[in-house]
């Protein structure tokens, strides 16, 4: 208990510093063993900021850089901040699709940061901006009880952060033209429209959005009212006219749109 008041103690004392990102690190550190911590910032349609990490050069490439050229769109505590999810703790399984841990998002990117867990603390900070506090086990999953620890230090997490990047907004500056969350969801939907325009059908492209997310058949079929046997037709489709035979290099192609801006003569693989 001591340690814990003395770390919270540093964290207060950090506020408005460039020490904050490490205390708040160490802090909760002090609660639980946690391997990584990375706090992003979104905002709208906004490229992710990364506002702090302690990642080893090697893996900061998979969990940062790599990240924020594409795959965050598919990244379930991205789409939760779209979702406008109540503010809290989550695990990420909790917030993720049916099929994600099957889905290719995970397979052909979140499985390479060999994580076996991560969870975070989401924030809201003014002008619709949103910080997401990452902590991430290499080993093993957070136990209920640890869980339950990092949630009593909630209060002392949203209040420290939204003293420390109360400004955040101001920071994604032309970046984020329009800061709502209607911009978010209209930035992933626009990143599926032009993957496939002038080849894929508009109902092809919200098959291929929703199972890159990670969702099943099944839940397809819920979202757009048809049978998952028509879900299942439409992949065969998908597949036939962009030549392909499987969801990762869908993954692919998809990563490679948003990579070249749309222009496939620019399209190059980031993996």
């Amino acid at each position: 208990m001591k340690t814990l008041i003395a770390a919270t103690g540093a964290l207060i004392d950090a506020i408005g510093t460039e020490g904050f990102a490490q205390a708040l690190s160490d802090a909760l550190t002090g609660i639980v063993p946690i391997d990584y911590t990375v706090v992003f910032g979104y905002l709208g349609a906004a490229r992710p900021m990364d506002l702090f990490d302690d990642f080893p050069r090697g893996k900061r490439k998979i969990f940062v850089e790599d990240y924020q050229e594409g795959p965050y769109l598919l990244d379930p505590f991205y789409l939760a901040c779209g979702n406008q999810v109540v503010p809290g703790l989550y695990r990420i399984k909790d917030l993720a699709p049916d099929r994600f841990f099957q889905g290719e998002y995970f397979r052909s990117y979140y499985a390479r940061t060999g994580l076996a867990e991560e969870i975070g603390y989401f924030i809201e900070m003014p002008d619709n901006a949103i910080i997401v506090v990452s902590l991430m086990r290499a080993q093993k999953a957070f136990s209920a009880k640890e869980f339950r620890q990092l949630g009593e230090f909630w209060p002392v997490v949203q209040a420290a952060c939204q003293r420390q990047w109360g400004h955040l907004a101001t920071q994604f500056g032309a970046d984020a033209n329009d800061p709502s969350g209607e911009s978010m969801h209209h930035s992933v939907e626009l990143a599926f429209t032009n993957f496939g325009e002038g080849v894929l059908t508009p109902r092809e492209r919200q098959v291929v959005e929703y199972t890159l997310k990670g969702h099943s058949a099944d839940a397809v079929g819920r979202i757009l009212a048809i049978s998952p046997g028509t879900v299942r037709i439409h992949r065969r489709n998908v597949y036939s006219k962009l030549q392909i035979r499987s969801q990762g290099e869908l993954f692919s192609k998809f990563i490679d749109t948003l990579v070249s801006g749309g222009n496939p003569q620019k399209a190059g693989q980031i993996f």
